[in-house]
């Protein structure tokens, strides 16, 4: 029987993730992973021997995958419109739960530069594209061109990343929110197998 998974392990990954969201990568070092996640410090290298940079490497593809998980679970509704709104309403839940403390730890490896590991904004890229991928493929289920269902794919995610920023800034969900509603209006409009507005009872 193989060995149970490391308990301070996992700990420290969702401790990792967990920081990115809220304070950046630039911030989030052993020290403070150490201290959110109460592992001893000689479990750093043994279970991540490439340091600090592996550690983030990890936390970013476990809260992609968490993510993902969400996106792809929602995209098994028949409901496409249903999907990508409880995509948003997820991201708001998240703002008002932390006090818009919390972001995307994706994008927090994403806008900053790391010279020192480059391969993390190669890891992003991976995860973003992962999502729209999930995101294109229940659009072009509901009768989208793959092309137009891309596009769009790729808008709801910009949508999303840039109104959570502008929501931790505003401290509002009002950007979040219109954003939201804008994308709506333009899938009632997009989605081939959709009534349109007014014809519903027609």
């Amino acid at each position: 029987m193989s060995p149970r998974k490391s308990d301070s392990r996992e700990r420290m990954v969702l401790s990792a993730a967990a920081l990115l969201r809220e304070y950046g990568a630039g911030a989030t070092s052993i020290d403070r992973v150490l201290a959110h996640s109460g592992a001893p410090r000689g479990s750093v290298y043994h279970h991540f021997p490439g340091g600090r940079a592996q550690l983030i490497d990890e936390a970013v593809a476990l809260a992609g995958d968490f993510i993902g998980g969400l996106i792809a679970a929602g995209t098994r509704t028949d409901d496409p419109l249903e999907a990508i709104d409880a995509f948003f309403r997820l991201w708001r839940e998240r703002l008002v739960d932390s006090d818009f403390r919390a972001g995307c730890p994706i994008v927090a490896v994403a806008v900053e530069t790391n010279d020192d590991a480059p391969h993390l904004a190669r890891s992003a890229a991976r995860v973003f594209a992962a999502w729209r991928e999930a995101l294109a493929d229940l659009l072009v289920r509901h009768g989208l061109p793959e092309e137009r269902a891309g596009r769009l794919a790729a808008f709801i995610i910009a949508a999303v990343e840039g109104a959570v920023i502008m929501c931790r800034a505003e401290r509002s969900t009002t950007p979040l929110d219109a954003a939201a509603a804008e994308i709506h209006d333009i899938l009632v409009h997009a989605l081939p197998d959709r009534p349109q507005p007014g014809q519903e009872h027609q």
